[in-house]
Parts: structure tokens; C-alpha cells; sequence
């Protein structure tokens, strides 16, 4: 994915930088629409680079203010800054509209406190020469994802981790802790990752360095300042939210690049579309389906695309997903630095083609989280057998330590849950697409924290749709929901839904060990054909038994895996077996186990 790296030297090192630093950035270049350079500075001991999408906002690095004595590399975007604009030009600052040249204009008049006004997710560096300070930064959520590594004689950063191991081979060590809690929860905790030496910036850092002195590990932002704010009551939160809901989505609707909207059926997206200021046939619509039907949100989306004056276009899993599928697996573990499963490779295979609609994505990810406080962190609950009994003792120790505790479920969310569960699926889809959410704004954050709580339902979002657009309002959403309807029509519809949803999880990643067994007996008439596809596009429980098997047995039945210390092997073996042959459903076991079996390969013992 896009980002920066860079080294910064305790001593007078630099010049043997200058081969580490080209290749830390050539570790990063995976496609061909990427941009990137380099910026060294050997007397303040500096070597940065950075990679972004071409003709994006970060498209215009390094950027210099007018005297020559600030520097900025930025990835990522920013939607405050056409608030600032104006004021900026009217105090003679001259920067391009429509990317990041303005922001370091923002220093010159903030200082520090201008990290306070950047609306986004993003990291960056900051160089300024009237105090020789080197100033290292990330959004307040974590996504503009930070790893380091520091020991005497540097100080090394890097959007992706793959860029430190590069030129740092001592970094190729798993951290076992890490490792049990990317089997426990899906992703490692309290800024840890899979690698023993290397760490994670905090959101909402400014970390600072002197020349060839200490550094001063500093914040800028506070989880408190969300926390602390006054709650409003029903009215006030709903006038409020009306009132800045609209200009909040007009920034995500501006920049340089067109701009496309991935539709579902749900709540999120149709909330943006109700209020999106757009003209007809101006917003490219598209909608993931797979490979059985045209699934609910294909045809739930094609409506709302319809009654928008919108065109609207479907992105398909067909059959070459399965040739493309150790690829694609392979460079979903290496884009995310090990931190999304190889479900990524359904992930990538669409938004590559998302890409060639549109190069900027806008989603509804987060709405339900901000808006209505759903936390969806839980346990993977993975079969303790396979592993090594020390080793699972370690998982156990990860799944009771780290249970969301009694306190502000959204803090949680946006502190915690993000930068840890989140940031796999989005570094995923921005090594594609430079990917938008309003649900992130951080005005419309700041009011979540506001709301009452009875105000955390689905009938709010519903009267935000019908108050937007009265026609989207009545098409039912995936689940069956409307804002008003006949009381018998709507349950009907609801318990349909429900059930095929149900139906669906239970054939797929849900299917109870019990009935693996009569499906597989019943495996003649092709169930699946009848089950899934109604409401997701991909379904690895089956694909893993037909499709995807010999794949399956190459990674996990070769030796190299089989003898892992922290797994047994012969319970792995009974566990692929049992999978393949429809005893037993082992889907998710299967995706970790390939996910560190990848990741091993790929990161800890490549040279």
C-alpha cells in the first residue's frame, strides 16, 4: 500500500543509508500505478521515502513552502483543508488546489497545533530547518500505519513492515505472543506485530527528532477529547447531525480523480447516497457478487442506483479467481504485512477491478460502528488441538486478556478495534485504491460521541434516509428494513431475509460439525447451488473441499508446515483431511494456518 520510510541517523551514517533507503522504497512499488522518490538530508542525518498512487492527492512530494526551510512528505488525504483554503491564500500562500501542497502552509501558521485540523487517514513527515526538527506523524486512528525499530545508531520508520525487514534481515523473527493473538482475534494487539523487534506508532503521534539528539515521543490527539464531550439529547443530536452530514460528504466527494462508490444493500452506503451532491449518471455505482447468483446486494444496490439516476455495474468473481488464487493469496499476505488472511485474495480480486471503474473508492465501512455502536470484536474461537500445548496456552491467555472491557465501546472502537482489526482490510484495498469513508470524518466522530443512546438504532439511519431521498427510503434494505411499511409485509420480508442470511452462514463458515456430514452424503445435488451467493461473494468452506483443495494440501500437508513448533502436525494433517473429504468444517482453521504458513515463507525466511 501507498506510505512513507525513511531512516534517521543518531550518528553521522548517512551515506551507507543511501542504498537502504532505495531499497526500502523498491520494497513497497508493487503496481504499476504507483509514484515514488527519495529525500536525504545528510546534515540533519535524514533518508525518507515515500510511494503513492499517481495523480492522487500525496502526488506531489516532496513539498517545500516558499522560503525553502519546511519539507513535508504526506501520504494518505486530508478533508479539512479547502476549509482553510481561503485564509491560507488570503496570508500570501501559494499552494495547488486539490492536493497536499497546502498542508505544510497549515504548519507555517499552526505550528504543531496543525495536526489538530487534518481530516483523514494519512502519516507523514515533517522537516523543519529553522529548529532542525524532524517531525514524524499519523491520524489520529492509526491507519496511516507506522512500523519502527530503533537501536543505537537509528531510528527506522516505515509505512509497511516489509520495508524494515528489507534492509534489516535481524527483524525476521516472529513474535509468538503476536502469533497468538492473530489466531485468537484475527490481528495482533496493543500495537504489537508479527515480528518480535518491530512496533507500531500510536494514533495521534507527533514523535520528534533533533539533530543527532533524543527524541521527544509525543500526542496530539486524546481519546478524552471525544470522551469528555457533553452528551445531547434526541433532538439536538439528530439537528446537529443533519446540519453537518451534508458538508461532511461533500468533501468526500471532491478531488481530482473520479470518484466510485461500492454499493450494498445496506444501511451505510444507501445513507451517503440519499445526501450525496451529485449530478445523474456523474457517480460511477458498482457492486461485488460471486460466482452462484447475483446476490442481495447486486440487486438491492441496482435500485437504489436506479432511483439516483445512476448507472450501475457488477463486479463478478468468475472461475479464473480460482487459477489466479495462489497469487492473489500470496500478495494479500505481502501487501498487509501478514496481517490480513489469505479471504483477502476475494478482496483484492474485486477491487482491482473496482480500480479500472474509478481510482478512488467511496464505502459506508465504519457506519455501523460510528453511528449505530456496533463492536464486532470477538474471539476466532479456532480448534485448540492443532496446536503446540504451550502454544495454545498462549491463545488462551490472548482471548481472556483482551475482551472489550466495561468501558466506552465506541473509544474502544475507534482506539483499539481500527488500528488493529480494521487496518488489515484497509491496507488490503488502498495498495488498489485510494479508499474513502465519511463514517471516519472527524466531525462526524466527534458527534458520535454525542449522541444519546437511544438514538444507536436502525430507525435513525432509516429517517436520515427518508430525509435525504423519500425514494431510497422505501426500497428494503439486505435485512429486510424499511422506515414504514405494512406491519405483515415487513416482518415477512424480515424473517425472509434472516433466514437466507442464516442459511447461507450455516452452509458456509457456520456450518455445525453434524451436518458436514449429511451435506457431504447429499453432495450429488450440489446444496451449495441452493444456499450461498445470497448475500456474500465468496465461500471458502466449499471452495476449500473442490476448487481450492490441491492448494490446500500443497501449503498446509508440506513438511515445512507440518513441522512449524508452535503446531502439531499430525492433528493437522486429520484436520486437512477431514475438511477436504466433508466430515468436518475447518474453513477458518484452514485460512490462519495458511495465513502464517504464508507469512512464515514469505517474510521470515525469504532472504
Amino acid at each position: 500500500m501507498p506510505g512513507i520510510m525513511g531512516i534517521i541517523h543518531k550518528d553521522h551514517g548517512v551515506h551507507e543509508a543511501r542504498t537502504n533507503i532505495d531499497m526500502m522504497v523498491k520494497s513497497m512499488l508493487h503496481e504499476r500505478f504507483y509514484s515514488s522518490g527519495i529525500y536525504r538530508d545528510e546534515h540533519l542525518g535524514l533518508s525518507a521515502g515515500w510511494v503513492c498512487h499517481k495523480d492522487s492527492f500525496s502526488d506531489c512530494l516532496p513539498i517545500w513552502n516558499e522560503r525553502k526551510d519546511i519539507c513535508l512528505v504526506y501520504c494518505g488525504e486530508d478533508f479539512s483543508i479547502e476549509a482553510e483554503a481561503l485564509t491560507l491564500k488570503s496570508r500570501g500562500h501559494r499552494f495547488n488546489s486539490g492536493d497536499a501542497s497546502s498542508i505544510i502552509h497549515l504548519y507555517e501558521e499552526m505550528e504543531d497545533d496543525f495536526l489538530q485540523k487534518l481530516n483523514g487517514c494519512f502519516s507523514g513527515l515533517l522537516v523543519d530547518y529553522r529548529t532542525n526538527r524532524v517531525l514524524l506523524f499519523n491520524d489520529r486512528f492509526g491507519l496511516g500505519r507506522i512500523y519502527y525499530y530503533e537501536n543505537d545508531r537509528s531510528f527506522y520508520f516505515a509505512s509497511e513492515a516489509k520495508s524494515l525487514l528489507r534492509i534489516l534481515p535481524e527483524l525476521r523473527e516472529l513474535d509468538l505472543t503476536a502469533l497468538a493473538e492473530l489466531f485468537s482475534y484475527g490481528c495482533p494487539l496493543e500495537n504489537r506485530t508479527v515480528f518480535s523487534k518491530v512496533r507500531l506508532l500510536p494514533g495521534g503521534s507527533k514523535w520528534s527528532f533533533y539533530k543527532h539528539q533524543s527524541m521527544d515521543k509525543g500526542n496530539y490527539f486524546k481519546r478524552e477529547e471525544w470522551e469528555n464531550q457533553p452528551r445531547l439529547d434526541e433532538k439536538q443530536y439528530y439537528e446537529r447531525f443533519i446540519q453537518i452530514y451534508p458538508g461532511v460528504l461533500q468533501r468526500y466527494f471532491q478531488g481530482q480523480q473520479t470518484v466510485g462508490i461500492s454499493l450494498t444493500g445496506g444501511i451505510d452506503t444507501r445513507m451517503i447516497m440519499a445526501w450525496a451532491p451529485c449530478l445523474p449518471f456523474k457517480l460511477p455505482c458498482y457492486t461485488f457478487s460471486g460466482v452462484y447468483r447475483d446476490c442481495a446486494d447486486v440487486k438491492i444496490a441496482g435500485k437504489v442506483a436506479l432511483a439516483c439516476q445512476q448507472r450501475h455495474e457488477i463486479i463478478r468473481i468468475n472461475k479464473d479467481f480460482f487459477s489466479e488464487f495462489p497469487a492473489l493469496a500470496k500478495r494479500s499476505i505481502y501487501f498487509s504485512d501478514g496481517t490480513m488472511d489469505v479471504s483477502g485474495s476475494a478482496e483484492l480480486y474485486v477491487n482491482r477491478k473496482a480500480r479500472e471503474i474509478a481510482p478512488v473508492r467511496l464505502t459506508g465501512n465504519y457506519g455501523d460502528q460510528i453511528i449505530r455502536g456496533v463492536i464486532g470484536f470477538k474471539p476466532l474461537n479456532l480448534c485448540p488441538e492443532i496446536f503446540e500445548n504451550q502454544f495454545s496456552m498462549r491463545i488462551n491467555g490472548a482471548r481472556q486478556a483482551h475482551i472489550p472491557d466495561g468501558g466506552n465501546p465506541l473509544s474502544f472502537f475507534c482506539t483499539k478495534q481500527v488500528p488493529w482489526y480494521h487496518y488489515p482490510r484497509h491496507a488490503l484495498e488502498t495498495s488498489q485504491l485510494t479508499i474513502r469513508s465519511p463514517f471516519l470524518d472527524n466531525d462526524l466522530v466527534s458527534l458520535a460521541f454525542q449522541a444519546p443512546d437511544s438514538c444507536r438504532d436502525l430507525r435513525t439511519s432509516l429517517r436520515l434516509i427518508y430525509d435525504g431521498d423519500r425514494s431510497l427510503a422505501k426500497i428494503p434494505t439486505d435485512r429486510g428494513f424499511t422506515l414504514s411499511s405494512t406491519p405483515l409485509i415487513g416482518t415477512a420480508r424480515r424473517l425472509v431475509q434472516a433466514f437466507t442470511k442464516k442459511a447461507e452462514y450455516a452452509y458456509d463458515y457456520g456450518m455445525p460439525q453434524w451436518l458436514t456430514k449429511l451435506d457431504n452424503t447429499l453432495s450429488a445435488i450440489h446444496l451449495e447451488k441452493l444456499f450461498l451467493g445470497r448475500h456474500k461473494y465468496y465461500h471458502f468452506r466449499v471452495w476449500y473441499r473442490n476448487e481450492l483443495k490441491n492448494y490446500v494440501k500443497n501449503i498446509i500437508l508440506d513438511s515445512r508446515t507440518l513441522k512449524r513448533p508452535y503446531l502439531k502436525g499430525n492433528e493437522l494433517e486429520k484436520l486437512v483431511h477431514a475438511h477436504i473429504s466433508g466430515l468436518n468444517n475447518y474453513t477458518q482453521e484452514i485460512h490462519w494456518i495458511l495465513t502464517s504458513e504464508l507469512l512464515q515463507r514469505h517474510f521470515i525466511e525469504k532472504s
